[in-house]
C-alpha cells in the first residue's frame, strides 16, 4: 500500500500533469490534511475551466485515490 505523503502525491500527479498542461492548466498541492484530504489549487486554464470540477473528481482525485487508497477527497482551494 502506498503511504499518504507528498512525495507519493506527487509522484500520482505527475502523470496526470501532461493532461492539464495540453490545456496550459495545471495543479498544485496546498496541504494534507487529517482524515486523507488533499487540498490542491488548480493554475492556469484549469482555475476557470467550466470543466475544472470534472477534471478535480474524474481526473485528479480518481488518480490518487488509485494509488494512494488512504486519500478520501480532494478538495479544490483558490
Amino acid at each position: 500500500m502506498t503511504e499518504l505523503t507528498l512525495e507519493n502525491i506527487e509522484r500520482v500527479l505527475s502523470r496526470v500533469r501532461p493532461y492539464l498542461q495540453t490545456d496550459e492548466g495545471d495543479v498544485e498541492v496546498i496541504s494534507i490534511r487529517e482524515g486523507g484530504i488533499v487540498n490542491v489549487r488548480l493554475l492556469g486554464n484549469c482555475r476557470n475551466c467550466p470543466l475544472s470540477l470534472v477534471t478535480l473528481r474524474a481526473g485528479i482525485e480518481r488518480a490518487l485515490m488509485q494509488e494512494i487508497p488512504s486519500v478520501t477527497r480532494i478538495e479544490s482551494v483558490n
